[in-house]
């Protein structure tokens, strides 16, 4: 059962890359909350403290507490890193990227002093971006594999369809293959064919390389308010516009030249996906007394409308003495995909002029994920999405303490695995520091975030074939700066 649920989650797209599945549903569901060096540095628990323009893809009802307007920049630098252990054999591949996490303004009214009859004290409009996932990331796998090759898979595939059929059903990646003879036919006893390869059945040396980019920003349109400065409510209408690209190479080669007629071969795959959503953001922070403030949030789920993913794939074989290259066609679909709802709740507690502690605990079931399309009913995959993905937390903590116009920070977040069954790991935390410092309409925010993913990977898998396990760590360090301008 356990390798059945591995098969379906891990190798459906390497398999069959015409079909967007539940891999790509979860990669567009997740959100690791960015944004400003401040709230990074808290473990982006500003769930019930606000005033923070980070807030307004959490709990919007932050922007309540904003009584100034402020303008508000974030360039960030992140180091990410994958450490793979294959068989025994060690791999590791690093990726560095500049980006802008937060790029936002607030503007903040106050009501008229004349007006002292209202209890309504002030409104305020936000618009800006803040980033909520980051695809950037290199791996590098290697080790030797005694017992089957992913051309076993192939072959597996093909073995009902006739030769001349292969091109039409199986255009990304068994035509290639056979194309550049890495499959053949011979003719069996009875003078029928049969499916061959000169590719050994084992003893070679198995490689990948990935190299993935882009990231999901959501675009920001925020409305708030101040009720007797007890009450704060906030809207947010979110516009998440989301890249993710993909390049890919897996390789097999005799290392040792065990094997006459046969060196190496290769499959490379290039993926690009991208799409507008759409989704609803609503708040409320309450202070009832001085040093509690309490705060809660939904999200609606987010509606992607006509993503966009295009691919197309290159096989490559040398077999000695020849070098054959094949290029697929380039493929292209459009589908929806539907993102779970949230539910989020808050405490901060005040101490004084001094510092402050905060949490927020967040609610999130990856089962509810949907893929849609006009011409496919995604029968199949949303059935996956229900029985191997589940409902999980995620937990940030953050405080922050004051000394003159100095700031200092610390945070943790730990994001949950979607996972059902402990079928894989997938849970993400982070460690934060970071350091402020204020003057009357400036500040500048500073922060470290430390990251950390561990999970299983499977260079290939089907119902006859399936590699070991690759152990993988996922490393990311981010740097964070952010300039604040209050006028």
């Amino acid at each position: 059962m356990k390798k059945s649920i591995i098969y379906i989650l891990f190798a459906v797209l390497a398999i069959n890359l015409q079909a967007q599945n539940e891999t790509d549903a979860l990669r567009f569901s997740q959100s690791y909350y960015q944004g400003t060096a401040r709230s990074m540095a808290m473990g982006g628990a500003f769930g019930a403290l606000g005033a923070d323009f980070s807030s307004l893809s959490t709990n919007p009802a932050g922007i309540g507490l904003y009584r100034s307007s402020e303008f508000s920049l974030s360039p960030t630098l992140m180091n990410a890193k994958t450490e793979s252990t294959y068989n025994g054999m060690f791999g590791d591949d690093v990726r560095t990227n500049f980006s802008l996490s937060n790029l936002g303004m607030v503007l903040t009214t106050k009501v008229d002093d004349g007006k002292s009859s209202s209890p309504w004290k002030y409104y305020q409009f936000a618009i800006g971006m803040n980033r909520t996932n980051s695809f950037h990331n290199r791996s590098f796998i290697q080790g030797d594999n005694s017992e089957h090759s992913k051309i076993d898979v192939y072959l597996d595939r093909v073995w009902n369809t006739y030769p001349e059929d292969i091109e039409d059903q199986f255009p990304y990646d068994l035509y290639p293959a056979w194309y550049v003879y890495l499959i053949d036919t011979v003719r069996d006893n009875n003078g029928g064919l049969i499916y061959t390869s000169p590719v050994p059945i084992g003893g070679i040396r198995q490689f990948e390389s990935v190299n993935t980019w882009g990231s999901t920003n959501e675009w920001l349109f925020s409305g708030g308010a101040n009720l007797n400065d007890n009450i704060f409510l906030g809207a947010t209408l979110g516009l998440p516009y989301t890249r993710y690209f993909k390049e890919s190479m897996y390789t097999e080669k005799d290392m040792n030249d065990d094997y006459a007629g046969f060196e190496e071969w290769s499959y490379s795959e290039t993926i690009e996906s991208r799409g507008m959503g759409l989704n609803l953001k609503v708040g409320l922070i309450v202070w009832p007394v001085e040093w509690l403030r309490l705060g809660a949030a939904f999200h609606t789920p987010t509606y992607y409308a006509e993503m966009q993913d295009i691919w197309y794939t290159s096989t490559e074989a040398r077999l000695e003495p020849d070098y054959n290259k094949k290029n697929s066609p380039t493929g292209e679909y459009i589908y929806d995909i539907t993102t779970p709802l949230r539910a989020i709740g808050s405490a901060a507690f005040i101490i004084g002029q001094y510092g402050s502690l905060s949490a927020d605990y967040e609610y999130v079931d990856y089962s509810k994920m949907r893929l849609r399309a006009s011409d496919y009913s995604f029968t199949n995959e949303n059935q996956n999405i229900r029985d191997y993905y589940t409902s999980t937390y995620n937990l940030r903590l953050g405080t922050e303490w004051r000394l003159n116009q100095f700031n200092f920070r610390g945070g943790y977040a730990m994001y949950g695995s979607p996972y059902a069954n402990d079928i894989n790991d997938g849970q993400k935390s982070y460690f934060s520091l970071g350091i402020g410092y204020n003057e009357k309409n400036f500040s500048l925010d500073l922060a470290y975030i430390n990251g950390n993913m561990k999970q299983d990977y499977y260079l290939y898998t089907s119902e006859n074939y399936s590699t070991n396990p690759t152990a993988q760590v996922l490393k990311t360090n981010q740097f964070v700066m952010t300039t604040r301008f209050k006028f």
